[in-house]
């Protein structure tokens, strides 16, 4: 990343998001504050998105995820969940539509800091602030996550619910189950949702030149796949690290649940959320 530069990674799920509320309208998740925080021009904006219909899929995943996420972390309110920690926030926006803010929800959002550098800038040019939100500035090249909240004023001893959407491709196994185990030992109650999509081995062998070509492209642009997991043994990995709550949303749950459409078997992407 470039200094006053995000990821392409962040830039591209806002723009999903964004694009969503202006060709779906936000028929699965509803954002009134994307495009405005994106500050893309809509129309320009609606026009090149419409202009991919390849890129519908993804931007109804992203919607979904956005969705499940958010539908889970009330659900953790109402059980006394008043931490929130969102992990590679990039242009989220939850912080300024929080509906829990009144109950004391603490919105904290980690991200490295030039991302969160940029995202300062756009929340200053849409004249959005927010009382619930602590920036927590993380560089995993010379800080730990805990370092980071720390810093930032998270309650240890509190549970939490996490956010960590479109990230953990990027990583090595390793450094996702580093940030699993710190989950995992939180208090009763907390939870992590994250999304991840299946190795291209699990495809039927028609369809793997196709996703072996976009892992290409992917690595092509420099933001490598690196990290993709079979959903039987990622649930007895995540087990093993004492996650006792573990769902699971494959394409033949994400369809019904969200998208209005029948379910599609076979392997794609994942929607996880686990709780200990």
């Amino acid at each position: 990343m470039q200094p006053g530069q995000p990821s392409r990674t962040a830039f591209g799920a806002a723009a999903h998001r964004a694009a969503h509320q202006l060709l779906e309208d936000g028929r699965v998740f509803a954002d009134p504050l994307a495009v405005s925080l994106l500050g893309w021009p809509a129309d320009e904006l609606k026009q090149q998105a419409a202009a991919d219909p390849s890129q519908r899929g993804m931007r109804l995943f992203i919607a979904a995820r956005s969705r499940f996420a958010e539908d889970s972390l009330a659900a953790a309110v109402a059980g006394g969940v008043r931490q929130y920690v969102v992990l590679g926030a990039g242009l989220d926006t939850f912080a300024h539509r929080n509906p829990f803010e009144a109950e004391g929800l603490k919105v904290f959002e980690v991200d490295h800091p030039l991302t969160q550098a940029w995202k300062r800038e756009q929340l200053a040019r849409a004249g959005l602030s927010s009382g619930s939100l602590v920036f927590a500035s993380v560089d995993f090249e010379r800080q730990t996550l805990s370092d980071g909240l720390a810093a930032a004023g998270f309650d240890f001893g509190q549970p939490v619910f996490f956010s960590w959407l479109g990230v953990i491709v990027y990583l090595t196994r390793e450094a996702v189950f580093e940030t699993l185990s710190f989950v995992a030992a939180r208090p009763p109650g907390s939870q992590i949702v994250f999304d991840y999509g299946e190795p291209v081995s699990a495809y039927p062998p028609a369809e793997r030149p196709f996703h072996q070509a976009r892992l290409d492209r992917m690595a092509a642009l420099g933001e490598p796949w690196i990290t993709r997991f079979e959903p039987e043994p990622l649930a007895r990995d995540l087990r093993a690290l004492g996650f006792t709550l573990i769902e699971d949303l494959g394409p033949a749950k994400i369809g019904p649940r969200f998208l209005g459409a029948p379910g599609r078997q076979g392997p794609g992407g994942h929607l996880m959320r686990a709780g200990v």
